[in-house]
């Protein structure tokens, strides 16, 4: 297969690429990212499958709304330790073997929810496969920076995140019809055998390709790190106004990705009423928009880095726009009857969650050492993964203590709604990247002087 210039690396790339790469994006380059595509599908597929047998584990293992909620967080328990102790070991063993172990361990976690089980089993598996699941999205996205320029990158990263909507997207009709006509479990084992599939084919196709082994200790002149001109420690990252306003945008995507995959079926059932049957199709509707949604956005970001706008609003603004009008869209929905209005508003709400994602996460390669990226990126994951923790048992709770279900979800979706958009607007505000980057060369400059006044 052909390969990547190195001045690609130069335009934006966050990790080394093998030297001899041409200029340019090849068609090699658009399969590894239809493969990742797949992986992300399947990555939120599983999540989904969770959410869509809510009523039958409910009925089978004996949960109330805040025991389920309680079950559906477990997931998200290990969540950001898996994204931060793993992301250590993924430049030892390349993006290839690193993609391909976190699927059998995928596959692995959720076996045994083929059969019957217990409370304590569903809770370790969903555990093991939080802590797998955790580094997915920054290993997508690393491999996205290696392979991509900067004016394309917010694209390509939109593609691949769309799988957070085609999983659920494909995976809601198909998984309800086998759960309604066989069991749950049933559900678990077609995750099992197209996990299994994929990391057959990943394994095939990255064989030869380059850029996909362990990275090299020290890059060569031809892999140079268009961030390695700042020089400062970790801790400095993470003080910058960038981190935490990506950090916010985040939490504000994660508390919308999280409810929609644990309770979205449920409060279609429950709170507005559509049969099994019917929610197995109307939980696509958000899915379906999100995809759209997605690469409207990450095209937007594109020409707007390519008309002269900065980074600050073609990354920051941008999102916190998407994220306000998700929030406002969930709190809408709570003051309207049920109805054609509520539905829509519903799958409006639901519908934009991973911009943040893509299109927030493209700014950070523009002022982050490559050096640093597992740690940065750990770090986020780590912050917006406590929405997982906390908003499904959270809101389980507030629909326990309310009056009636419909109301227990008026009133906690309301609560979120608010919540998205508060931290959207800190985010949007906080996250620049330029302004990063200056404040780190600063800090670069300062202790290169300490340095050399101390060598004297």
């Amino acid at each position: 297969m052909t390969a990547h210039a190195a001045s690609q690396a130069a335009a934006g790339a966050g990790t080394a690429k093998a030297p001899g790469f041409r200029r340019g994006v090849s068609s090699a380059d658009w399969w590894i990212i239809g493969l990742l595509l797949a992986f992300f599908t399947l990555n939120f597929a599983d999540k989904a499958a969770i959410g869509l047998a809510a009523p039958d584990l409910e009925k089978d293992l004996g949960l109330t709304a805040a025991q389920y909620g309680l079950m559906s967080s477990a997931f998200f328990w290990l969540f950001a330790a898996g994204a931060v102790v793993l992301a250590l070991f993924f430049r030892r063993i390349g993006w290839r073997w690193s993609a391909a172990a976190l699927m059998i361990a995928w596959v692995a976690s959720m076996a045994p929810l083929t059969v019957p089980t217990t409370v304590g089993v569903v809770i370790a598996s969903r555990m093991v496969l939080g802590f797998f699941e955790g580094p997915a999205h920054a290993l997508c996205q690393s491999v996205v920076a290696d392979r991509f320029p900067s004016e394309r990158r917010a694209f390509a990263g939109a593609i691949v995140n769309a799988g957070s909507s085609v999983g659920p997207l494909v995976a809601t009709p198909v998984l309800t019809w086998v759960i309604i006509t066989w069991t749950w479990h049933a559900a678990f084992v077609v995750l099992v055998a197209v996990g299994a599939v994929w990391a057959v084919v990943w394994l095939v196709v990255t064989r030869r390709e380059p850029g996909m082994g362990p990275r090299p200790a020290a890059p060569t002149a031809a892999e140079a790190d268009p961030n390695g001109d700042i020089d400062v420690p970790l801790t400095s990252l993470l003080r910058t106004g960038s981190f935490w306003g990506l950090a916010l945008l985040s939490f504000a995507g994660y508390l919308i990705s999280s409810l929609k995959v644990s309770w979205l079926p449920s409060f279609l059932h429950d709170g507005m009423g559509y049969s099994r049957g019917t929610v197995g199709l109307l939980a696509t509707l958000p899915y379906g928009l999100a995809i759209v949604v997605l690469l409207t956005a990450g095209l937007i970001s594109g020409r707007m880095l390519k008309a002269g706008r900065s980074a600050r609003a073609a990354r920051g603004f941008l999102t916190m726009g998407y994220l306000c009008f998700a929030g406002v869209a969930m709190i809408a929905f709570t003051q309207v009857p049920p109805g054609g209005l509520q539905l829509a508003l519903v799958v409006a709400a639901f519908s934009i969650n991973s911009v943040a994602f893509s299109v927030a996460f493209a700014g950070a390669a523009d002022f982050l050492p490559r050096r640093h990226r597992p740690g940065f990126f750990g770090c986020i994951i780590a912050a917006y993964s406590v929405a997982g923790i906390v908003a499904p048992w959270l809101l389980g709770v507030i629909v326990d203590a309310a009056d009636t279900v419909s109301q227990g979800y008026a009133d906690g979706f309301l609560v979120v709604g608010i919540t998205i958009c508060v931290f959207a607007v800190a985010g949007g505000l906080l996250l620049n990247p330029a302004r990063s980057r200056e404040v780190l060369l600063a800090e670069t400059a300062k202790r290169r002087a300490a340095s050399v006044e101390v060598a004297r």
